[in-house]
This record gives C-alpha cells, structure tokens and sequence, in this order.
C-alpha cells in the first residue's frame, strides 16, 4: 500500500514537472538551435545573433516555466503572478534559474488562488477590476522582494551542493552508473520526475557554460529500448515477434519510448539488456566527449541529431548504435534462452503491468452527458503537453475509425488548447478534472493507458453502431429469416448451466460446437487455442471470445458464434469468464458479431442474467433480437 503511494506521488510530481517544462519545449529547441548556429564554436558563428543565448536561457525560459506552473494551479493570473514572482529570483543570481522558476511559480499560482478565495463574494460590484489588479500586483511584489532576498539565495546554495555533487561523479568516471537507477525509473516511474525535475536542469545550466551537456543524452538515448525491441524481432515467437517491427518505429523514429516498457516487463530480466545499453551508451557518450545543446524532445533519433552541436555527430551517433547493440546482445540471450524452454511471453499481461505500476487498471468514466454521432465531428485526445501519449492515442483512435468507415476527425492536444467547443475529449484519468474545468459543456471519457486499445475498440463500435443501427437491424432481420444453415447463432449452439472446466477445455468444448454446425473446419480449434497462448481473449465483463486468426480464416467456411455459460466461472490468467464465446467470422463480419455483443454486455443488469440465466429463449433473444 505504501509502495503505491509512493509511485502515485512520484507519478503525480512527474507529470506536474512535466506540465510545465512540455508545453515549453519548443522556446528551448529554438534556443538550442540558435546556441548551436551562433555562438563562437556553433555552425555559423555569429557575433551579434549570439547576443541572444544569454537573455533566453536567463529570463525567457525561466519565465516560460514560471508562468506554466503558475497555470496550471490558477489559470492566466496564476501564470502571472508566477513569471512576476520568478524574476526575484533570476535577478538575483548568476546562473539560469530554472530550479527557482519550478518553485516561484506554483508557489505563485497558489498564493494567488488562496488570496482571491478570501475576497471571493466580498467585492462591491465595480470594483472588481480594481481589486484584482491590486491584490495581483502586491502579491506578485512580495514573491519577487521574497525570492530575490530569500529563496533565490537557498535555492543557489542547494544548486552549488547539487552541482559538486554531480562533478565528483563524473570526475570518478562514475556517470555510466548513473544508467542502474535511470533505466528502471523510466519503466516504473515513466521518467518525468528524473528528466524534467533533474537531469534538464542540469543540462541546461552545463550547456549554457560550455555549448552542449551530457546531461541531455543521459534519460533520452533511444539505443537500449530499440536493442531490445530488435532482439524481439529476431528471435521471440508468436505475437510479440509481429508486433515489434511496429514498435521499434515508433520508439527509434517517433521517440515514444514508452512503447517498449510492456516488453521488458514481459521479461523483467531484460533490464539487464537496457541498462548495459544504457551505461554503453554514457560511457561512449563520455569517450568522445560529446553532447546536445538542448533537450531532444521526444527522445527520436530526428531530435537527437538536431540537437548535436558541431563535430559531435560521430560521437552522438557511435553512443547510440553502442548502446543498441551491448542492448541488444543481452536481451538476445535472455530471449533465445525463453523460447528454448517454450516460456509463453504474454505480451497482454505485461501490458497490464505497466498499467499496475501507473496504478490503474483500463476504464471508461461515461458521463450523464452524451451526444449522438451527427452532433459529434470531431473527437479530442488531450495530455499535459498534446504530444507523446496522446498523439499515440489519437493516432490509435483516428486508424480504428477509418478502417470502420467513420469520418469523425480525432486530433490531439494539449489540457490547455481543448477548444471551447469540444463536443468529446478523451483523457488520462488523472486529467480528467481538468480537462473538464477547461470545457465543461464537453463529454469527457477517462482512460487509464493511451497504449491499450480496448478503450479505442469500445469508443468506434459506439460511434459506428450508432450511425449503422438501422442497417444492422435490417442485417438481423434478414438472418432470422433465412434458413438455419445460415443463421449466426443457432439455439443449439448456446449451451447453459454447465460444470467449470479448464480453459482449454472450455474453449475445445465452444470450437466443437462452430465444427459440428459447419461453421469451420475442425483445425480451427486448433487455431483458437493457438491464438489464446499469444493473448487472452478475456475482454471484461465476466465474457471470453475465443477465436482463430491470420491463416485460420482459411478454415472458416461460414460466419457463426457459439456461446457457453458456466455459472461458477472459469479462469481466463487471473480473470473469471461466465460466457465463452466462440467466434468464427468471413472476411470482416467478425467486427458485426463484436459491435453486437458489445450491446449486449455493457448493460450491466443484462451481463449479469447472462451469467445465471436457464431462460434458452432469453438468452437467444439478447443476441438475435
């Protein structure tokens, strides 16, 4: 419970930091492109261009951060009173206050909001304007008298003790170490609280004083997750040997590392191979004594190179393909050494990992509030900054939409730039609340992981039922009135009240019945097992849908569905099923049978009788009606 807690509150910080350090990364890739073009050593030295570099990373991008953080506890005037407040403390120092700036301005924001709570309902009606201004202007003065007198001075004393710290470190040849407690934050803590709370800092203040900071390479590096994923691609089996070409363009090109950390949970061993690659890659980084001028966000290869100052390419590039492949070696062994033993890597479950290490498991949070398909032409995926996670999301969303035939347009932002007319905005469930203080009038659906797709697949059979419902009741209509040779469910293929069995048999029991109705041919079975080792068709709700693919549709000869109600449930890896079941589908009506069980069983009183009923006709009703 306590470990929990803990994570949460690490969480929570990571992705406070991140609120206000991600919507300003652009303001630090333009300053980082300018240090890297103008200044003495730079591509293209320039002396009066370069007169830039110091006013940006002093004041310009302390401010930024400032009136971010402020933002994010009390809006536009919490923003403010942040950037007034941070100023005592960059006036007041030597250095790029970037430590005082994610201080003052929460800090900033908080005052504020608490000041104003105290004159809420107070003010005569016309004096509103006055008080406001007022109370902003002397609360942001005292906070910036303060930092510059108090806080400032504390905060360069603890940036002095950080930084000799830091300098021992690496004067002892320690820094490759550093990738022992790097690595494994970024799988359990999604790396927000070392990267943006430490390690920018860092880089920042060392590329100010010398053109480039290792510091920027230490958290970003793409070569341990791509060695990893490339390991999987050439010796895992199964699905998650198809599944990582995938991925590694999305990590090494899209610099979304978050996409491998469901295959080193797979096999928690593997986190040998990423922080071997890891301390390669610094140790390399360290050899040739190369760095970047600004942070590469998000961590791509694109962004590692615009990023690398001149005559760093070689030492850049060498880091990175060192730490792919001492990555990749390791994670090989580990892998063929798996597949030797006939070890299954649930890739699903690990899946499931990462969402318990985030502390959450897949939901959607319905509001009262719905709107129907012809209101709703566009949908909003929105996280702290509008990249990353939610680009992955929308991206997701916005393919599974097509592919139904949807039109909706899906588009990512960020929790701040939600239109005020947003019909429908989707979120991280942590976000939620303030995606709805943003825009209320909106329906607003919480899930817990942008990389699980259940979520996606229950939003596009919502929105294309919906707008296809009078086309699949007329589908219905037409298969009740057809011979039973061509019905999809057949009465003698429900099969209730029955004794709980294993899995496998379960499954067999359901694949027998599609055989013995001439859905398929009996290999199928064969397939649905198959398909059952590589991921667990549990899809919640008590519910198991069995069923082969890729080169098993060969053996399907015509759509039908079988279904198996065993009251006392059966174990599905950790989940209990009450209905089995089993699909067979032609060509794409498999997503038919999908869209209406979906019906089905997201009326919770209506799941809940399916599991207990031994009404036959009722049951038969529920599917065919």
């Amino acid at each position: 419970m306590k470990k929990s807690s803990f994570q949460n509150n690490i969480q929570s910080f990571g992705r406070f930091l991140s609120g206000m350090v991600m919507p300003n990364i652009g303001a630090f890739i333009a300053w980082g492109l300018i240090t890297a073009l103008f200044i003495p050593t730079g591509w293209s030295p320039n002396e009066d261009l370069a007169t830039l570099v110091g006013p940006m990373i002093n004041y310009l991008l302390p401010l930024l951060i400032a009136f971010s953080g402020g933002r994010l506890v009390a809006g536009i005037r919490g923003g403010v009173i942040g950037a007034i407040a941070t100023m005592g403390v960059i006036v007041g120092s030597n250095i790029p206050m970037f430590i005082g700036a994610m201080i003052m301005g929460p800090l900033g924001g908080f005052l504020i909001k608490k000041v104003d709570s105290l004159f809420a309902d107070k003010i005569k009606s016309g004096f509103e304007m006055l008080v406001n201004n007022f109370s902003a202007g002397i609360v942001g003065g005292i906070l910036a008298i303060l930092a510059f007198q108090v806080i400032g001075p504390v905060v360069l004393a603890l940036n002095e003790v950080l930084r000799m710290g830091v300098h021992t470190f690496v004067n002892h040849g320690l820094l490759p170490l550093a990738a022992i407690f790097i690595e494994p934050a970024k799988i359990l803590f999604l790396n927000n609280a070392i990267n943006h709370g430490v390690l920018s800092p860092l880089g920042i203040q060392q590329s100010a004083e010398t053109g480039k900071s290792i510091f920027f390479m230490l958290e970003t590096n793409p070569g341990p997750g791509l060695g990893v994923l490339l390991a999987y691609w050439v010796f895992a089996k199964g699905m998650v040997k198809q599944s990582a070409p995938g991925a590694v363009i999305i990590h090494f090109f899209g610099g979304i590392h978050e996409i491998y950390f469901p295959y080193i949970l797979m096999k928690p061993a593997l986190l040998l191979a990423v922080i071997g690659g890891g301390a390669s890659g610094i140790f390399t980084f360290r050899l040739f004594n190369v760095g970047l001028v600004a942070t590469p966000s998000p961590g791509s290869i694109f962004a590692y190179l615009a990023m690398t100052p001149r005559g760093n390419y070689l030492g850049v590039l060498a880091g990175v393909i060192i730490a792919t492949l001492v990555s990749f070696l390791i994670a090989s062994i580990l892998i063929k050494r798996s597949v030797l033993k006939g070890d299954t890597m649930e890739f699903e479950s690990a899946q499931s990992q990462v969402r318990d290490l985030k502390g959450k498991d897949l939901h959607i949070d319905k509001t009262d509030k719905k709107y129907t398909v012809d209101e709703i032409n566009e949908i909003i995926f929105a996280c702290d900054a509008g990249m990353g996670s939610s680009a992955m999301g929308a991206g997701k969303l916005r393919k599974k939409l097509r592919a139904a035939g949807s039109q909706i347009k899906v588009i990512n932002k960020a929790i701040d730039e939600i239109p005020a007319d947003a019909k429908l905005v989707i979120t991280h469930h942590n976000l939620t609340k303030r995606a709805k203080n943003q825009a209320p009038q909106a329906e607003h659906v919480s899930i817990q992981d942008f990389l699980q797709t259940p979520a996606y697949d229950l939003l596009v059979e919502r929105f294309t039922s919906d707008k296809n419902k009078q086309s699949r009741s007329a589908e219905k209509k037409s298969r009740q009135q057809t011979s039973l040779n061509t019905e999809i469910l057949k009465k003698e293929n429900i099969k209730l009240g029955l004794k709980s069995v294993q899995k496998t048999e379960a499954i067999k029991m359901a694949g027998e019945l599609l055989v013995k109705s001439d859905y398929v041919d009996p290999d199928y079975i064969d397939a649905m097992l198959d398909r059952e080792k590589e991921m667990s068709t549990y899809i919640g709700e008590g519910v198991a849908i069995p069923h082969g693919v890729g080169s098993a549709k060969k053996k399907i000869k015509q759509t039908g569905i079988a279904i198996l109600q065993f009251p006392d449930g059966i174990d599905f890896d950790g989940k209990t099923a009450y209905l089995i079941i089993a699909i067979a589908g032609v060509g794409n009506e498999h997503l038919k049978i999908l869209a209406n069980l979906s019906e089905v069983i997201e009326e919770k009183n209506t799941a809940e009788k399916l599991r207990t009923t031994s009404d036959l006709n009722y049951f038969y009703r529920q599917f065919t009606l």
